[in-house]
């Protein structure tokens, strides 16, 4: 039950991160105007920042580097709501910045059990498994023929 949770909750907050990069992405205009107007970035970085979300959001929802991805989205996320929703008193900027920081904490719970059964890790780890087995027959069969080719039979032969 757990890795279902788990592999549900990554896929939703993946999903958070693919919509905001779209809507980026599908108007960088706007964007860009929105940079430039509430923090001191240039509105050029716009379709790159969408881009980004994208494609880490759908690298967080596949399962695949979960923690590189998570990492990279929660210093993200943190750079957002410092440079975009500073304004606490604003009771919308304040509600943006707390839904940050719960998006932030779901992030740390990736980074830190988001790597679930099925990952990459556990392929090398059954694929290091099966190699050391093939191994182990190996020199198995080899032990097997020298000592059979090795020994002489030193039984005495019964006369007929």
């Amino acid at each position: 039950m757990a890795t279902i949770a788990a592999l549900i909750g990554r896929i939703l907050l993946g999903a958070l991160f693919v919509f905001a990069g779209l809507g980026k992405v599908m108007d960088p205009a706007g964007t860009a105007a929105y940079m430039e107007a509430e923090s001191p970035f240039p509105g050029s970085l716009a379709l790159a920042v969408g881009v980004f979300e994208i494609l880490a959001g759908l690298v967080l929802a596949s399962g695949f580097m979960t923690r590189i991805a998570s990492a990279a989205l929660i210093v993200f996320t943190a750079l957002a709501t410092v440079f975009f929703h500073e304004k606490v008193t604003d009771q919308v900027q304040a509600v943006m910045a707390l839904k940050n920081l719960a998006v932030i904490g779901g992030l740390l719970m990736v980074f830190a059990y988001g790597q679930v059964r099925g990952q990459v890790g556990l392929w090398r780890e059954r694929d290091r498994a099966h190699d050391a087995e093939v191994k182990a027959a190996r020199a198995e069969r080899k032990a097997e023929a020298a000592t059979a080719t090795a020994v002489p039979d030193d039984r005495p032969t019964r006369p007929g």
